[in-house]
């Protein structure tokens, strides 16, 4: 059947002749919105289903309303990996739980260099955007969406002036797990960081390093770490998992002369691979090293150790910026909201062996 020939999609004009009633009483039957007759609304939804309508043109409602009825996200990176990260999840039901109010969908984007996601952004038929971090990469996509005039917030980034940020007490969260190493007796501690930028370049951390780094999270992290310990040696992963724990905990632990006694690493994931790592090596968690982690996430394959790590409220955070998005599009002012994270000690720190 060409294009010219097929069937046209039944109006609900059509279908209140067809029930010998107004349009406007039709539609009434549809929306619910004000009450009508039995009678009236059994002949109207018969006509409706000998029609084959099934109701209005969700996309010519949108068009009427002038919005989408879709949100996106733009995650760095793959976006396979992103939903292997036990901290994305939770994050983004708590975003759709956010912007449910709205009844909107959500379209998910990457900000990967090697992908098309960036051009795709100047013409999705999106209403706003929540961005996840605002390396530079992002900030390109921050771009296009202001020149579009879209509400954004920005989660855990800096996109600067008058874009509303969910934000983590990362600094401080980091000291405060470094302060609970440190007195446990430990001076000799090694940091395992999550990427400095969009390259995810692995191996040592180097002040230059971090001088050009655009990752905020992980620039702070190691910040309060070093804010305790100033002289701790880091090492970068290129990404946040087990794997990448592995080869950074190989890489600190190999060398009985250079071994640190505590490991702090800025992700659970992370510390979980330096635990397996440890283990491979012949050393005990936590008697022969210490590891703590970030992100209070359950992580399987480390046995019966509990991670001593910081809890943060990932649910709460996409929620708030689902909100605050929900706000804009109300034409409501939107807010910057701070997040703190909680301490837990678990059974992967003890006192250094004498």
């Amino acid at each position: 059947m060409s294009a010219s020939s097929a069937p046209r999609r039944a109006t609900l004009s059509v279908v209140a002749r067809e029930a010998g009633v107004s349009t406007s009483t039709a539609s009434v039957v549809f929306s619910g919105k004000t009450k009508v007759s039995d009678a009236t609304r059994d002949r109207v939804l018969a006509a409706a289903a000998a029609l084959g309508y099934t109701g209005p043109d969700p996309m010519a409602a949108s068009l009427r309303r002038g919005r989408s009825g879709i949100v996106a996200v733009v995650l760095e990176g793959q976006l396979r990996a992103a939903f292997l990260d036990p901290v994305t999840i939770p994050m983004m039901d708590g975003l759709t739980d956010g912007i449910a109010s709205l009844g909107a969908g959500v379209l998910l984007l990457r900000d990967d260099p090697a992908d098309d996601d960036i051009s795709a952004l100047t013409t999705a038929p999106v209403d706003a955007a929540v961005l996840i971090g605002c390396s530079g990469r992002t900030r390109e996509s921050l771009d296009v969406l202001r020149s579009r005039g879209l509400p954004v917030v920005v989660i855990e980034g800096d996109a600067g002036e008058g874009i509303p940020r969910i934000t983590l007490d990362n600094r401080e969260a980091a000291a405060e797990i470094a302060r609970h190493v440190r007195e446990l007796g430990h001076t000799d501690v090694s940091v395992v960081t999550l990427p400095l930028d969009s390259a995810r370049t692995r191996g040592p951390v180097t002040a230059e390093m971090v001088e050009r780094a655009t990752v905020e999270v992980t620039v702070d992290r190691l910040a309060g770490v070093r804010d305790v310990y100033p002289a701790a040696p880091a090492l970068a992963a290129s990404a946040s998992s087990i794997d990448e724990g592995v080869i950074a905990g190989r890489e600190i632990l190999t060398d009985p002369a250079s071994r640190p006694t505590a490991v702090i690493a800025q992700s659970d994931l992370l510390a979980a691979g330096v635990i397996r790592a440890a283990e491979e090596l012949g050393l005990r968690v936590p008697e022969d090293l210490s590891v703590a982690g970030f992100d209070g996430i359950r992580v399987d394959g480390i046995g019966d150790h509990v991670l001593t790590t910081m809890v943060q409220p990932a649910v709460e955070k996409g929620r708030a910026a689902g909100e605050q998005i929900a706000r804009m599009l109300r034409g409501e002012p939107a807010t910057s909201l701070h997040f703190t994270s909680r301490f837990r000690a678990g059974s992967t720190t003890a006192a250094p062996a004498n």
